[in-house]
């Protein structure tokens, strides 16, 4: 079911070959969760945004720049959907903080970009 007056940030940690997806819902107290992983492929990525555009009205996606270059923002831009790519050198990073996953980083992006001024 779609709830038309809700929004979703999406975070995508990106590897060779697989998407680690983190999702959280609008507003300071919004819950954010992890949705999974996904394969790099074309086919996958847009099973993924049929799936988060069929649950949200509006769907804001941001990933950090990696070995997908921009094809990734092409392919989710081309489905209309509000993408970011965000240099790994400008994201925020608490002193201290060693331990390093790709479920942990779509978590960090879905957290900033929720943040961010659109």
């Amino acid at each position: 079911m779609k709830d038309k007056s809700k929004v979703v940030f999406v975070g995508l940690d990106v590897a060779k070959d697989t998407l680690a997806v983190s999702v959280a819902d609008a507003g300071r107290d919004g819950e954010i969760r992890d949705w999974g992983t996904v394969s790099t492929t074309p086919q996958s990525v847009e099973r993924l945004l049929k799936k988060l555009a069929a649950r949200f009205n509006k769907v804001e996606v941001c990933y950090e720049a990696g070995p997908t270059g921009y094809g990734l923002h092409r392919h989710i831009t081309a489905f209309g959907f509000s993408c970011s790519v965000v240099a790994p050198s400008l994201i925020p990073i608490r002193a201290g903080e060693r331990i390093k996953t790709d479920r942990r980083d779509a978590m960090r992006l879905t957290r900033l970009l929720r943040a961010s001024p659109i």
